[in-house]
């Protein structure tokens, strides 16, 4: 950079400007500033910024002595400590996020959140909270009767939000969830709804609870509605809430789910009760949602109206584990053990259930009437054909061995010739044997048909 182009500020040492040929800012000729200074004898040019821009000539000369401090002390220079936000700064941050970019507009996460780390580190400064913290929580939850999912969920959360806070250069210091070891999740559900359980839930649903003397259905039994829908596809409730009108093609009988919790787009087939319920729900713009709330708004999770019901007609009467108790997602579970009992391939039930891997559908294996009994009998009538034929085949061996052996013994052993030698065809001309004195002697020694005739 030339000093001939620069002006010189008078007041400020080593502070320069540049006027713009054709950029105006308020009526008046843009500059630019510029400060120099030495470093290891070499003279130093740097660009500051343009008036436009909001650079001053002060904030140009701040610039500089910060430059000439950094030069002469390096960094003995004390530096300005970056303030650390507290876990309720970045909560604001992160869960705006999580709205915008998570499934269920981040529900889960709120809920997290505000059920269980908000009281305990929201005032808490980032770099405060320590693994022996988030161990601490592990402990008072386990005590508090929560399930292992769900702490495992709230350490995930915490770890989460740090991550996003380095990405959003918030804080760039320890990660105190990335060293806790979450619990063990054993929360596969092994109860499933039969039949006549299911029919007694959906009239239950469907009933107006306002009148009490006799049965009358809910002009708009929308949780009804839900529950069919999942009990007849396995779909998930967060599913459900999602699907709008042009999801649903009467035509090929198949409901289109999309933004799945796997991501995944995947199609259902309709049952006739389905169709029904749709016929009789579809909304007038095909953009909208089919289920919605009391505002017309997306629904964000299920009413509590579904554990009174369940808990009206006792179906959890007794039941202390909580993966044996009836809830909404029980019904995506009796969906697929329905599909078992009637002996769909496991495959088939994963795809309909949009499950990630096959090895998530095996939990219904036990209920599939073909599936391991089915492989155990026929292994045994293997080895019970191979039983029956082996006796067989060794009798038929011994008749084999024996016929052998007969034709062996019954074929006639024909002798070897001698080599006719010079010596033999010379004793042959020298000899002379006696001649037979008359015909009968010499038909008598004559060889018969079919006799060999061997040379002494």
């Amino acid at each position: 950079m030339s000093e001939e182009k620069m002006t010189k500020v008078g007041n400020q040492s080593g502070v320069y400007y540049r006027e713009s040929i054709s950029k105006r800012f308020r009526g008046k000729v843009d500059k630019c500033f510029y400060v120099t200074y030495k470093k290891r004898g070499k003279k130093i040019w740097d660009k500051v910024g343009w008036v436009s821009e909001g650079y001053s000539i002060q904030m140009a000369a701040n610039i500089r002595a910060e430059r000439m401090r950094s030069i002469r002390h390096g960094d003995e220079l004390p530096k300005e400590k970056t303030k650390i936000p507290t876990l309720k700064l970045l909560a604001k941050e992160y869960l705006k996020w999580s709205a915008e970019n998570k499934n269920r507009e981040g529900i889960e996460d709120k809920s997290r959140y505000e059920n269980h780390l908000k009281n305990r580190f929201e005032n808490k400064f980032l770099d405060e909270i320590t693994t022996l913290d988030l161990e601490q929580m592990k402990t008072d939850m386990a005590k508090d009767d929560y399930s292992p999912k769900t702490i495992a969920h709230c350490i995930g959360l915490l770890r989460s939000m740090y991550n996003k806070a380095a990405e959003w250069n918030m804080y760039n210091g320890h990660n105190p969830g990335a060293q806790v070891k979450k619990p063990v999740i054993q929360n596969a559900r092994d109860r499933w709804l039969t039949f006549e359980e299911s029919e007694t839930l959906l009239m239950e649903l469907k009933r107006n609870p306002q009148i009490k003397t006799e049965y009358k259905e809910l002009k708009d039994p929308k949780l009804h509605d839900m529950a069919l829908l999942s009990l007849h596809t396995g779909a998930r409730a967060g599913e459900i809430f999602k699907i709008k009108g042009f999801d649903v093609n009467f035509e090929t009988k198949l409901i289109t789910l999309r933004d799945t919790k796997n991501t995944e787009t995947r199609h259902c087939p309709m049952t006739e009760d389905v169709t029904k319920m749709f016929e009789r729900r579809m909304p007038k713009n095909l953009n909208s949602y089919v289920f919605t709330d009391s505002e017309g708004d997306k629904i964000k999770e299920v009413s509590n109206a579904f554990e009174r019901i369940v808990n009206r007609l006792k179906m959890n009467d007794g039941v202390t584990d909580r993966r044996r108790r009836v809830l909404f997602h029980s019904l995506r579970h009796t969906f697929a053990s329905w599909l078992a009992i009637e002996g769909t391939p496991l495959y088939t039930i994963s795809k309909l259930m949009g499950h990630k891997s096959i090895s998530m559908s095996e939990r219904y294996s036990h209920l599939s009437p073909n599936y391991k009994k089915d492989i155990v009998i026929g292994l045994e009538q293997m080895f019970n054909r191979k039983k029956a034929a082996a006796p067989a085949e060794d009798q038929q061996g011994e008749e084999v061995t024996i016929i052998e052996k007969k034709k062996i013994q019954s074929k006639p052993v024909k002798k070897k010739k001698k080599p006719v030698t010079k010596t033999m065809i010379r004793k042959k001309k020298t000899a002379s044997p006696a001649l037979p004195q008359n015909k009968e002697n010499l038909l008598s020694e004559a060889p018969s048909k079919g006799s060999a005739v061997v040379a002494d």
